[in-house]
C-alpha cells in the first residue's frame, strides 16, 4: 500500500498536469505542502453537485485527490479545487522574494503554496474575514515566519503594495484598492463571476500607470466575495460568459469610454479584446 508521501507526490503530478502547468516549481510546491495540515481532523466532508458526503475515514491518503473538501459546509465554503489553483499559480508567474497578498485564505492551504513559491525571502499577507477560519489559518501557518494572517476583509482593508494579489472568492468587478496596490509588473488574479453559472479566473497585469493587460485563464465558480459584488453587473456577466468568447480578452481599461473592442463594460471599467494602449497581443 502506498504511503501518504507517495500519494502526495502523485497528486502533485496529477493536478499540475491537469492544470497544464509549465513551471516545475508548482508541482514541487504541491508535493511539499501537506494538505492534511490545513483541513483539520477527519473524517472530512467532500463537496458534490448533490451535497456533501463523508469520507468515512480519517486516513489523510483520501485528501490527495483533485476534489473539494468542506471548510464550512453551512456556508458552502470549501478548500478549492487543486488543479484550478495549480493553473492559476502557474499563470501568476511567482518569483522568489515577491510580496503576495492572499484574500480569502480560508484555513491556509493555498496561502502555504503561495508562501512556498515566494520563499522565505518573500512576504505573504493572508486576509480572512471569517473569524473561525482566520484562527485556524493563523495556527496552520504559524511555522511560516514570512506569512501573516489578518482577520479583516480584503475588500475594505488598506492592502500592502504587492507583486501578486490572489483572490479566492468571486467578484463581479476588480476593486480599485486591488489595482492600486499592485507594483509595476504586479498581477491580480481573481474569479470574475456572474450571478449564476460559470465565470472565469481573470489575470490582470499592471504594465503602466492605469494600464493593464488582462487574460481570462480558465472557467471558475467561487463563493461570493463580500464587498466585491454588484447585482446588476453580475447579471450582465451571465450573458458575457454565455457568449463563449472569453479567450478574446486582452486588457482592462479604466477611466475611458468603451470602444468597438469592448468584451464587457462595467461601471468605470471594461475589458477589451485589444491589448493595452490598443496594441494587438
Amino acid at each position: 500500500m502506498a504511503n501518504v508521501d507517495t500519494l502526495r507526490t502523485f497528486y502533485a503530478r496529477y493536478v499540475t498536469a491537469h492544470g497544464e502547468c509549465k513551471d516545475p516549481r508548482i508541482q514541487q510546491a504541491f508535493a511539499a505542502v501537506e494538505r492534511e495540515n490545513y483541513l483539520g481532523p477527519g473524517p472530512w466532508q467532500v463537496f458534490t453537485p448533490t451535497g456533501y458526503i463523508s469520507t468515512d475515514t480519517a486516513d489523510p491518503a483520501v485528501l490527495y485527490q483533485d476534489i473539494l473538501f468542506g471548510l464550512r459546509t453551512d456556508r458552502g465554503l470549501n478548500n478549492g479545487e487543486p488543479s484550478l489553483h495549480a493553473r492559476c499559480l502557474d499563470a501568476a508567474a511567482i518569483s522568489p522574494g515577491e510580496t503576495i497578498t492572499h484574500i480569502g485564505s480560508g484555513t491556509g492551504y493555498y496561502t502555504a503554496l503561495l508562501a512556498h513559491l515566494t520563499g522565505d525571502t518573500g512576504k505573504v499577507a493572508a486576509y480572512e474575514i471569517d473569524p473561525s477560519l482566520s484562527v485556524r489559518a493563523s495556527s496552520n501557518l504559524a511555522h511560516l515566519k514570512h506569512v501573516r494572517v489578518v482577520e479583516e476583509s480584503g475588500t475594505s482593508a488598506v492592502l500592502p503594495r504587492s507583486d501578486l494579489i490572489y483572490i479566492s472568492a468571486g467578484a463581479t468587478h476588480p476593486l480599485n484598492s486591488w489595482l492600486e496596490a499592485l507594483n509595476d509588473g504586479g498581477r491580480l488574479i481573481f474569479p470574475l463571476t456572474p450571478n449564476r453559472g460559470l465565470g472565469g479566473m481573470l489575470r490582470v497585469t499592471r504594465v503602466g500607470s492605469d494600464t493593464y493587460a488582462a487574460k481570462l485563464i480558465c472557467p471558475a465558480m467561487f463563493i461570493e466575495c463580500i464587498g466585491a459584488r454588484d447585482d446588476a453587473t453580475g447579471e450582465s456577466l451571465v450573458n458575457a460568459f454565455a457568449s463563449n468568447t472569453a479567450d478574446a480578452v486582452r486588457s482592462l481599461r479604466l477611466k475611458t469610454l468603451a470602444d468597438h473592442s469592448a468584451w464587457f463594460v462595467g461601471a468605470g471599467w471594461w475589458l477589451s479584446t485589444s491589448g493595452p494602449n490598443n496594441s494587438v497581443v
